[in-house]
């Protein structure tokens, strides 16, 4: 049987009046082309709606083709406030810094990431797409990464992209409030923590990494 795939992208697209920002290209585009190869069915939804903004920084250098061809997937993406948890088997959150602004406070994706979860369902998120996760609790109270083995784009990596100051909290402090195991590796080392149903990756050069334990769960 077929498995479904629930994508959840950024629709922020700035950072402030000077500096845009939006989805990293890479973090969606890698496991959608890795879960296409798996037959499963993949629905991209986002807060808003619609196309969303793509960092121009995830374009630069030598983006392979393949990558830059599954942007065509992202021209409508389905608004969050349609998507019901029940149709899907895992969710996963890329990054981009626009999640950083738009995943922590939107109520739809807190409760998706919990029923997610509380159904046994695969949670995942890579890089700035743990955003999603900092304000997420379960029927029990507790936030979902609380005691869990997590991690996600270390305040280290922001410094050292120089986007620390641009930012509405680090990442990696912010997530350390709800108590999780958070661990860190060298800044873009491909890294990858798993905890049950939960699949979190540290940066863009950890996506594949996360796509193929995600794949690994939905094939056991």
């Amino acid at each position: 049987m077929s498995k479904n795939i629930l994508i959840v992208v950024t629709s922020a697209n700035q950072v402030n009046n000077e500096k845009k920002t939006g989805l990293w290209l890479s973090e969606f585009a890698e496991p959608y082309i890795e879960f296409s190869k798996q037959g499963f069915n993949i629905t991209v939804a986002s807060p808003l709606g619609g196309k969303p903004s793509i960092d121009a920084n995830s374009l630069n250098g030598s983006v392979h083709q393949e990558l830059l061809d599954t942007q065509k997937y992202l021209e409508n993406t389905i608004q969050l406030d349609e998507i019901s948890a029940s149709d899907y088997d895992a969710i996963l959150l890329p990054g981009g810094h626009g999640a950083m602004f738009d995943f922590p406070d939107n109520a739809k994706l807190q409760s998706l990431l919990k029923d997610f979860y509380e159904t046994g369902k695969i949670v995942s998120a890579v890089c700035h797409g743990p955003a999603g996760l900092v304000n997420v609790k379960l029927s029990n109270g507790k936030y979902l990464v609380e005691g869990k083995r997590i991690t996600a784009f270390t305040d280290s990596e922001e410094k050292a992209a120089g986007m620390d100051s641009y930012m509405p909290f680090l990442l990696e402090s912010k997530l350390r409030q709800a108590q999780p195991v958070f661990i860190t590796t060298a800044d873009w080392s491909d890294h990858v923590e798993v905890d049950g149903n939960l699949i979190t990756g540290q940066n863009p050069q950890s996506t594949l990494s996360v796509a193929r334990e995600i794949i690994a769960k939905l094939k056991y």
